[in-house]
């Protein structure tokens, strides 16, 4: 009869821990690592595309040293970043490779706004390809950032449920940084629109 008691106990014990989240767990950090290199590969991409399309402007735009040095600077601090599977714990790092991978986009639309100037620069088939190639680029960036959110959304999630959270707190399981965007305050208001001539 004991041995009866002892199976039955140690049955039950193994079906109440199907319902601890624990496989939860591993599966959602999985695939948000897998979302997160995705969204790295992307960038990597656009990394690489940068030299090429700065070469080409340079060639055309060599007085616009000031934008061309910009993104040079952008590129090699985002470069410096060492991204790690740590990164995506750590929401300080995590901001600070945010606002370099910012600072490059930034830089980048200013160097295609000073390609407007150039009707050479933006007649030449190279500089239409890279711009192309950089402008799909940064459509990748954001599916994959969209992504990368929604997983992180699905963790953050188990991680705060009831009874997940309870074995998120005994494995040390926290939330994890999502994107956000920098200006959040300034996109938040409305643009105004006047379309009286002065």
């Amino acid at each position: 009869m004991k041995h009866l008691v002892l199976r039955f106990l140690a049955v039950l014990f193994v079906l109440s821990l199907t319902g601890c989240g624990y496989n939860t767990f591993q599966s959602l950090d999985e695939e948000s690592k897998a979302s997160w290199s995705e969204v790295l590969n992307q960038y990597q991409r656009r990394a690489d595309l940068v030299p090429n399309l700065v070469n080409v402007v340079k060639g055309y735009a060599s007085h616009e040293k000031e934008v061309l040095t910009q993104v040079a600077d952008a590129r090699s601090k985002v470069g410096s970043i060492q991204v790690t599977p740590e990164l995506l714990n750590d929401p300080e790092a995590f901001a600070k490779f945010q606002a370099a991978q910012g600072q490059l986009t930034s830089a980048l639309s200013r160097l295609l706004a000073v390609s407007e100037n150039y009707p050479n620069l933006k007649a030449d088939q190279g500089f239409r390809d890279l711009q192309a190639q950089l402008e799909g680029t940064e459509n990748r960036i954001t599916v994959a950032r969209n992504r990368y959110i929604e997983t992180i959304k699905n963790y953050n999630v188990a991680v705060r449920s009831f009874p997940n959270n309870l074995t998120a707190m005994a494995l040390g399981y926290k939330a994890k940084p999502s994107f956000t965007v920098e200006n959040e305050k300034a996109i938040s208001v409305a643009p105004t629109v006047n379309f009286e001539s002065k």
